[in-house]
Parts: structure tokens; C-alpha cells; sequence
């Protein structure tokens, strides 16, 4: 079901490798990371940074912001497990970590946000349903898409809903 729900949104992962190929590998950014805890000094205008406007599908947009529903899905409320999906996505999309905050509720749950330079990735969880929502939005390089299979990966579950929304399309 994953596949035919990212084509039909017309992010064919493997149709894409090509064109992902072609994209920077590291992630720039004048922000600070979370593991550089001083941010840099001024960058120069002239760099091409991740957290830029882009082109998608023709569209002069700020990024793409993909909400993600996983139904009768596993480890929802696996706080460990949780923090290392999040790093996992960050990684694979290519985009670049400000900071993890993740809360758990009681009795189950777990909601909470990774902040990045290029915007955001936030859960929230109903375990007792096996349901998780997910939005990942990501501007620049980063390729929000790849997150949809390493949530999948980590969760396993039995359906997978994604629906994709073109930020700042009004933006001049």
C-alpha cells in the first residue's frame, strides 16, 4: 500500500533515486545543530542553503509538508524508539537537527516535535489504536518523502496514509 500511496502522489521513491543522486549530500545550514551547540558565523549571502524556497511540480513553494497516518502500527509508545525514528528520518531526508523534544503520556502516548533548519517533523500517538500521526515539513533539499518509508520501516504498520500540501505557494 505504500508504494501506490507515494505514487499517487507522485513520489515514486525509486523514480526519484536519480534526481536524489543528484542533490548535496551534507546538509548546509547557518543554523546550529544539536550537536553543534555554537552556531556558525555569519554565512555568506551567496551560499546556497537547504532552508531555501523551492520548485515542485512547477510550483514556487516554501516545501512540502506530508501528513502522514499510520494505522495498526507497532512501538508507538517506545519513547526510545520514537527518538531514534526521528534521528532516522532526519538523516535519510537529508535535512538537519535543531533539537528532539518528546513527551510521554500516561497511561500510553507519546507526542512531540524534532525541530530542524528546515522546519519540522511532530508525532503524536494513540497506541491503544495502534494510530500515529505524523507531519514532516520540510523546505530546500530536503526530501520529506524518504521519511514515509523509515517511519513504515520502524512501525510496521498495516496501513499507510500520506497526503502532501505545497507551502507558501502564495508567496511572491
Amino acid at each position: 500500500m505504500k508504494t501506490s500511496a507515494l505514487v499517487e502522489l507522485g513520489m515514486d521513491l525509486e523514480a526519484r533515486a536519480a534526481e536524489g543522486a543528484k542533490r548535496v549530500a551534507e546538509p548546509r545550514s547557518i543554523s546550529q545543530s544539536e550537536d553543534n551547540k555554537t552556531a556558525p558565523a555569519a554565512a555568506d549571502p551567496a551560499d546556497d542553503r537547504l532552508d531555501h524556497f523551492i520548485e515542485k511540480d512547477g510550483v514556487h513553494c516554501a516545501g512540502a509538508h506530508l501528513i502522514i497516518d499510520l494505522y495498526d502500527a507497532e512501538r508507538l509508545d517506545d519513547l526510545n524508539h520514537m527518538e531514534t525514528t526521528l534521528r532516522t528520518c532526519v538523516d535519510e531526508a537529508g535535512a538537519t537537527l535543531l533539537h528532539i523534544h518528546l513527551h510521554p503520556f500516561e497511561p500510553t502516548g507519546v507526542s512531540g516535535v524534532a525541530v530542524l533548519a528546515e522546519s519540522h517533523i511532530s508525532v503524536h500517538t494513540w497506541p491503544e489504536a495502534g494510530y500515529a500521526a505524523f507531519d514532516v515539513f520540510m523546505c530546500g533539499d530536503a526530501r520529506p518523502e524518504k521519511c514515509v518509508e523509515v517511519l513504515e520501516n520502524a512501525f510496521k504498520p498495516g496501513r499507510t496514509e500520506v497526503s502532501e500540501l505545497l507551502r507558501g505557494r502564495k508567496v511572491t
